[in-house]
């Protein structure tokens, strides 16, 4: 028989999860500024493009990659973050614009996406830098900055393999 303090103070834990929900109104202020950072440098490019070479013009197109996958990863958590651990969103399920994944990515499935959105946007930091090879005038292979972000995306890809590993251990165990 659980006592009155005992449910209060369960009641109140559980209550607590909306203190989490600040922190979701923060990330879409986030992703605002991402937005506003994308448009700007659309704007400052795109009167220029007749005039820039083709490696300017894929180092811009990564640059506007990654801003929209870092937006992507906001929304993600934003989302998932929100019905896993706040409260259900009451969008009606056969709206146009509900994404069928909403609702569904579980604390893993949003791990995982996490992850390979990291991943990506790594991947694609790094190539911008590859391909800003030659432009200055400094020896490329003693940019340290270089190494550090190879080994930093190693990292990156080394821990997602990990987790999908763990990941699928977890289920074949069936024990959580």
């Amino acid at each position: 028989m659980k006592t009155s303090f005992e449910t209060r103070f369960e009641r109140t834990l559980f209550a607590s999860r909306w203190l989490m929900a600040p922190m979701y109104f923060g990330l879409a202020v986030a992703l605002a500024m991402l937005t506003v950072l994308f448009v700007r440098e659309l704007v400052h490019y795109v009167p220029q493009v007749l005039t820039m070479s083709a490696e300017d013009i894929i180092l811009v197109c990564l640059t506007l990659i990654d801003l929209s996958l870092a937006a992507n990863l906001l929304l993600i958590v934003m989302f998932s973050g929100y019905e896993n651990f706040v409260s259900k969103m009451n969008i009606d399920q056969n709206h146009d614009d509900r994404s069928e994944w909403m609702g569904t990515v579980d604390f893993s499935a949003m791990k995982m996406k996490l992850i390979a959105s990291i991943v990506a946007i790594s991947a694609i930091h790094l190539l911008k830098r590859f391909m800003e090879i030659g432009i200055g005038a400094t020896p490329v292979m003693a940019d340290p900055v270089l190494f550090w972000l190879v080994v930093i995306h190693l990292t990156f890809v080394v821990s997602g393999v990990l987790m999908a590993a763990m990941d699928w251990l977890s289920a074949r165990s069936g024990k959580h």
